[in-house]
């Protein structure tokens, strides 16, 4: 039987998620995503260029940026720029969530623009990372929505052959315990049971059920294919609930 948890969850629940579309008034699509105590907001921007590998291919691109406000944590952290460099953290983060958006997206159909999705979290209480996925694909899909809206009114052709998006995408962790006794896995960890996990996973689905990334490490407690097989289930469960959200955002745009 699943197994109570620090916040009183059971095994497979998520925590409380809401996600508020719009929620800059300057971003051609914005959203701002809270799940449980981790708060991300995401930033789409639209611009009529492509990087200069893609120039004249007739395709866009679609990318992300990821970062952690200052005291988004306990403590503070410096910024990226006063240490004089990139951080590894959060390329490797930015990178996953533009490889999430992509793959959703018909960059042909987008012809030669570029989105640019910043993620920034504003405060963190554990899995940033897939927080950001979902509510960016919000933030994306609300400005495709707005190039579809304002080209008519700036007497341009309709910009798509067909709307980009093929379907949608999220993300969610799932952790081991770390003494590996408990057959349950977690799903959607904060940061308590982030920290002392034994193996910890972060899985990226679109709403077909087709994987996009899984990304499982174990931190002292190695996992069996049957556990990995759970953690996948688990996890498809938590990422439909998390699309049923992204719908409710959206309907609210349209």
């Amino acid at each position: 039987m699943p197994q109570p948890r620090p916040d009183g969850r059971q095994s497979d629940e998520l925590r409380p998620v809401s996600i508020t579309p719009g929620y800059l008034s300057h971003a051609e699509g914005s959203a701002l995503i809270a799940q449980g105590g981790t708060h991300v907001l995401c930033a789409a921007s639209v611009e009529d260029r492509v990087p200069g590998w893609l120039r004249n291919q007739q395709r866009g691109w679609v990318t992300a940026e990821y970062a952690m406000l200052p005291r988004a944590t306990h403590t503070r952290t410096a910024r990226a720029r006063a240490q004089g460099r990139d951080v590894g953290r959060s390329q490797e983060i930015q990178r996953l969530i533009g490889r999430s958006l992509r793959a959703v997206t018909d960059l042909a159909a987008l012809g030669e623009r570029s989105i640019v999705v910043d993620c920034d979290v504003i405060q963190a209480d554990g899995g940033t990372r897939t927080a950001a996925i979902t509510g960016a694909y919000v933030a994306l899909w609300q400005a495709l929505l707005w190039i579809e809206r304002e080209a008519p009114s700036a007497g341009e052709p309709e910009p798509f052959p067909q709307f980009p998006l093929t379907e949608a995408v999220a993300a969610v962790s799932v952790g081991i315990s770390a003494d590996g006794a408990d057959d349950d896995p977690m799903l959607d960890l904060c940061y308590a049971e982030d920290s002392v996990a034994g193996a910890d996973f972060n899985i990226v689905a679109t709403e077909s059920g087709r994987l996009v990334e899984v990304q499982g490490t174990a931190e002292g407690s190695m996992y069996s294919r049957a556990q990995l097989d759970t953690v996948l289930d688990l996890a498809a469960r938590g990422i439909a609930d998390l699309i049923a959200v992204q719908k409710a955002a959206i309907a609210a745009l349209t």
